[in-house]
């Protein structure tokens, strides 16, 4: 198959190239940074670089492509991040229309149900919207935990603190992603014969907060380390403290309130809570205790 792969080299990207490729599929790498084409060219696949908003490029990268793998970036420049959002998935869908591509698997994520009250996954929900209108074009939506590779952001909390925290509690059960699980289910959803459209839930572990904290802490060191549940003015400090700009931090701060009431995880436990990652809390707590 001929096969085009948005997001670049990334924690995704470089792991769901390598599988396609290994599979002996002919795959195009889409890279906004010039300086990634040698290193997309050595896993052996083809550099696309320019820009996701860009239309006319995207529709190059497509052409003649039997399934593609779309994925918007984060925040989208720390302003308007919604609207842009949305934009880059209207740039992506009339590619997919102009190219003739019938096979799409797009990066969403849990809570990409909601029109609300989820923060930053407004757009993806948008974006599901647009792609739900494509004629003639297979479309599976992936909807993703929350990544654990998010528990990165905590670290100077611990160092600083000797806390972990966000404003949601720490008896909550949530689900939660490795992005080498993504990898390996978007594979799978790229080389499937699938017809309209559908929505994959891929989630890895559903664990609490306190276990989190409980088992990365004892990978650091720290078997002590306890959760602190924050009110969202304080976790909206936080981040703007911590150098986030306001909407950015804002919006963080709608989607733990919407994990902290239960919307934002709802669908997918409706749909019966499906595992089928293979990276456990306790796998990734080595991980980020070597990264730590």
């Amino acid at each position: 198959m001929k096969i085009t792969v948005s997001g670049s080299l990334g924690n995704i990207g470089k792991p769901l190239t390598t599988k396609l490729v290994a599979a002996g599929h002919d795959v195009t790498v889409i890279s906004s940074a010039a300086d990634r084409k040698e290193a997309i060219e050595k896993l052996g696949a083809n550099a696309a670089i320019g820009s996701v908003s860009d239309a006319n490029f995207l529709k190059e990268a497509f052409t003649e492509a039997d399934a593609v793998f779309v994925m918007t970036p984060p925040n989208m420049g720390g302003a308007n991040i919604i609207a842009n959002t949305t934009e880059a998935g209207k740039a992506f869908a009339s590619a997919i229309i102009a190219s003739g591509v019938k096979r799409v698997v797009m990066l969403s994520s849990i809570g990409g149900d909601l029109p609300t009250g989820n923060g930053p996954i407004t757009g993806l929900h948008n974006i599901e919207k647009i792609y739900n209108e494509l004629e003639s074009v297979s479309v599976t939506f992936l909807r993703a935990g929350l990544f654990f590779t998010n528990f990165y952001n905590d670290v100077p909390l611990i160092k600083g603190m000797g806390i972990m925290g966000a404003n949601y509690p720490g008896a909550i059960r949530v689900p939660f992603v490795y992005p080498g699980d993504i990898a390996t289910a978007a594979a799978e959803e790229l080389q499937k014969s699938s017809t309209g459209k559908n929505v994959r839930y891929i989630v890895s572990d559903v664990r609490t907060p306190n276990e989190a904290a409980r088992i990365l802490g004892t990978a650091i060191g720290n078997p002590e380390l306890p959760w602190v549940e924050f009110t969202d003015e304080q976790a909206l400090q936080g981040m703007q403290q911590a150098g986030l700009p306001e909407e950015v931090a804002q919006l963080y701060t709608e989607m733990g309130s919407g994990f902290r009431n239960g919307t934002i995880p709802a669908d997918f436990e409706r749909n019966g809570s499906p595992v089928d990652g293979q990276t456990k809390l306790e796998d990734f707590a080595t991980i980020f205790a070597a990264g730590f």
